[in-house]
């Protein structure tokens, strides 16, 4: 038996919607609130263009004990929807998650799957025994037509003590091969760990397309994936007050390597930091990232969506 993570399935929901940030724009929504301790924040004002939510986990359960009910998948979806957020890529962090993204992505046109074994899964997994069990379940999903990028993967220093970063790096090593035998995009997780990604990407050889997710680099990091055309998604904390050199990343970083994230439920942008993430929120980190850049934000949402529909391919 392959021990690889608790079920953590969404559970669809009967609760009332968000309220909406105004009266114009989202329609059929209509109006409401989520109730239990805390909220769901309002639906922001609708995008003119459409755009995509490429990075989220549509999977997870919420702590009722802190956000109330959960957000059901399809009222997940129906709410970016209605504010221009047309498209999500869900993405597995173990064998679990990556099989309940296949099967979503099966069966939500709106959807496409990222499949791959977190880097804090892998000492996990190498200490069970089960790592190479489990990776060969997720080389498996790969064959699926919906499944678009090997991810997330990459290296985590914040939660992994040193003792795991072998199997953290082999693990990563072992995903890098994949996105490359498949042509599949490769989506890093990087945490506090830059050098050394960029030193096992070097080493192995990228695939064609590399995504850093939650972007949380500087200019050097910035520098690095320009020159090699690798993508940088910049998700909520880009607009957290304390991360000044984050928003000097987003300046510097080119046009046609951005994309936009939310990896809802974690990291809410502000206002709503501390809620609950979902997708209908890329609108407020959107808008930020055009303040920041000095673009209008229309102009933003077309270079973004077309920068993850190269990395991610059509829907």
């Amino acid at each position: 038996m392959v021990i690889c993570h608790d079920d953590l399935v969404s559970q669809s929901s009967n609760v009332e919607p968000p309220q909406m940030g105004s009266s114009e724009g989202a329609g059929s929504v209509g109006a409401g609130s989520v109730p239990g301790r805390g909220t769901w924040p309002a639906l922001p004002e609708p995008l003119a263009v459409q755009v995509v939510d490429s990075h989220c986990h549509l999977d997870i359960a919420y702590d009722e004990s802190r956000h109330g009910p959960a957000l059901g998948v399809d009222d997940a979806l129906k709410y970016a929807a209605a504010v221009g957020v047309t498209r999500v890529v869900n993405v597995g962090y173990d064998l679990d998650s990556s099989r309940f993204s296949v099967k979503l992505a099966q069966s939500h046109d709106s959807v496409v799957a990222a499949v791959a074994l977190h880097p804090n899964e892998a000492p996990r997994l190498a200490d069970l025994g089960t790592f190479d069990e489990c990776f060969a379940a997720i080389v498996e999903l790969t064959n699926h037509e919906r499944v678009r990028a090997v991810g997330e993967t990459g290296l985590d220093y914040y939660r992994t003590p040193p003792a795991g970063r072998d199997a953290q790096e082999e693990s990563f090593r072992r995903h890098i091969d994949l996105a490359k035998r498949r042509n599949l995009a490769l989506v890093i997780h990087d945490r506090d760990a830059h050098d050394d990604v960029v030193r096992v990407l070097l080493e192995e050889g990228p695939p064609e397309r590399v995504v850093f997710h939650c972007f949380s680099g500087g200019a050097e990091l910035v520098a690095t994936c320009a020159e090699h055309a690798w993508y940088m998604s910049f998700a909520g904390p880009v607009t957290f007050k304390a991360n000044d050199s984050l928003r000097v990343a987003l300046v510097t970083a080119p046009d046609d390597l951005l994309l936009v994230e939310t990896d809802a439920p974690f990291l809410a942008p502000f206002p709503h930091r501390g809620k609950p993430n979902a997708s209908y929120l890329i609108p407020v980190t959107l808008r930020a990232m055009s303040q920041v850049r000095d673009v209008d934000e229309n102009k933003l949402a077309e270079t973004v969506s077309g920068n993850t529909l190269r990395a991610f391919g059509s829907w």
